[in-house]
């Protein structure tokens, strides 16, 4: 049984992960900003290095997943104060405690730093190829990973750096600022308009998928590794609001096509054959799937009939 902090462990991916790890066994310990009557929590602004720093004066982790930080493309952009502070410093903080205290860390990057290709996104690109990042948030996991890297170097620090393809499901609670997935479900079940920009792509990941791959980084950690998680399907953003409407069975006359969206990357297609020989990932889910059950979710959370 290891000793397991998750930084972030209330959030969409942070809760379920906690659930995971701990019906394999080990004892994980969550550290997130809201209040919470939860065992074996600490309230942290990781951010703030005294309050992180208190963390691991209390108790000793052998792993660490650092998913706490500021979300989303939008809201980097009207929120940029605090996200390059909880990314930037936030990460910065983390590692100097890794090195004092000697903990294995699993980073929670993004596919937003393979910025502007256009081709199949394989995990060495970014260093090879150099793409463009197109917006703050994508900026700042691309700097926590030059941030990781120099770590690294310098203290021999062990880490693992995983790059999230879209994860949608049950436990993200709808804002302007969520998942795609997350928006078209919830203003569909609610008849509220939404824009779909159809020439673009992605690989969407189901929740479960994720977590199962990610939990799986505590028993095959390779120290240095990078990973896509990701879904082996490849989807054009109209496909998937076709299956929104089409499980509700409504129409689209709410629905405004625009084409491309400017600022943001037009195909994000992954590669996960690193995830699947190391970690054993699996698409299990798929978005016919996968919708329908956040979809379902969302009734019961938002009371809709």
């Amino acid at each position: 049984m290891s000793q397991v902090l998750i930084t972030g462990g209330l959030g969409a991916i942070g809760a379920p992960l906690t659930e995971e790890l701990e019906a394999r066994g080990h004892d994980v310990w969550v550290a997130d900003l809201p209040w919470s009557e939860r065992e074996r929590y600490y309230r942290c602004d990781v951010s703030e290095y005294r309050q992180l720093e208190s963390v691991f004066e209390d108790r000793d982790f052998d792993y660490v997943y650092h998913l706490a930080a500021e979300f989303g493309r939008k809201n980097g952009e009207d929120f940029y104060e605090t996200m390059w502070k909880s990314n930037a410093i936030g990460t910065k903080n983390m590692l100097r405690l890794q090195r004092e205290h000697d903990f294995r860390l699993v980073f929670s990057s993004s596919s937003e730093v393979y910025g502007d290709y256009d081709d199949v996104m394989v995990e060495d690109v970014p260093r090879r190829v150099g793409p463009r990042q197109l917006n703050d948030y994508a900026i700042s996991k691309w700097v926590n990973e030059q941030q990781i890297l120099n770590a690294t170097d310098r203290y021999g620090t062990e880490t693992v750096r995983v790059r999230f393809f879209n994860t949608y499901g049950p436990g993200e609670y709808y804002s302007e600022y969520r998942s795609v997935v997350a928006k078209f479900c919830y203003r569909a079940l609610h008849d509220l308009p939404y824009h779909v920009y159809d020439d673009h792509h992605r690989s969407f990941t189901y929740i479960d998928d994720t977590i199962v791959t990610l939990a799986n980084v505590v028993d095959n950690f390779e120290p240095g590794e990078v990973y896509n998680i990701g879904g082996e399907r490849y989807r054009n953003i109209k496909e998937l609001s076709d299956i929104v409407l089409d499980y509700l069975d409504k129409d689209d006359d709410l629905v405004e096509y625009r084409g491309t969206e400017e600022h943001n990357t037009l195909n994000k297609r992954a590669s996960v054959e690193k995830a699947k020989r190391d970690l054993g990932h699996e698409q299990r889910v798929t978005l016919e799937e996968g919708v329908p059950e956040t979809i379902e979710w969302m009734r019961e959370v938002y009371d809709v009939e």
